[in-house]
């Protein structure tokens, strides 16, 4: 895959690039946060969420909503999946990292998704991202191999455990936690995922 920036006209699509914040204190905290080999995934961090810049951020980038800080580790190359929520997120990167993103718009009346509709993004160190609703994404990816890190910000209760099953609308089939819709590959078998991407599971390996 062509990798892009996040600073590349291509991203507005997707999201924007936040300036005016100062997240030093947020970036310094998530290093004291787990790096697995795999990928970790931790919605709400006590720690995170203490720190002195999550107030302005709740302010500027949420309208004042109450706010959940969490963070997403480790080491990937692949999609495997996309997911979306009914609100923005915010990610700051400590590491530079690649996101795999697509658009909300493009998926069909059947609930299926085609992988080839989706562009790469470096995020640098130091970044501070929001990603639009209507944007697909999923796990971050490693950039030359390096673990990523980042601070996953989003509407508190977001990720949490699905609430009960209905079946109200076609797109019910996707609500996988609280506030996140997911569609997964095959390849990745996700234990209760509806496995609807279409084509090749992207990686940034080689990349």
């Amino acid at each position: 895959m062509k990798i892009l920036n996040v600073r590349d006209a291509r991203f507005k699509a997707y999201g924007k690039v936040v300036e005016g914040l100062d997240v030093s204190s947020l970036l310094k905290a998530l290093e004291e946060t787990p790096k697995p080999d795999d990928v970790i995934y931790v919605a709400s961090d006590e720690k995170l969420e203490a720190c002195d810049c999550a107030e302005k951020i709740a302010y500027s980038l949420f309208g004042g909503m109450p706010i959940q800080i969490g963070y997403c580790n480790g080491s990937n190359y692949l999609l495997n999946a996309v997911e979306y929520h009914r609100d923005s997120e915010v990610n700051a990167a400590l590491t530079d990292l690649i996101l795999i993103l697509g658009k909300e718009q493009d998926i069909e009346a059947d609930n299926t998704y085609d992988t080839s509709k989706m562009e790469a993004f470096l995020v640098p160190a130091g970044t501070v991202i929001e990603v639009y609703a209507t944007t697909l994404h999923y796990a971050p990816c490693n950039v030359n191999g390096n673990k990523f890190c980042t601070a996953v910000i989003l509407p508190k209760g977001t990720n949490t455990d699905a609430p009960a099953v209905q079946n109200n609308t076609v797109e019910d089939k996707l609500l996988f936690a609280r506030n996140k819709w997911l569609i997964a590959h095959k390849d990745a078998k996700i234990e209760g995922a509806f496995e609807g991407l279409i084509g090749e599971n992207l990686s940034v390996k080689d990349c």
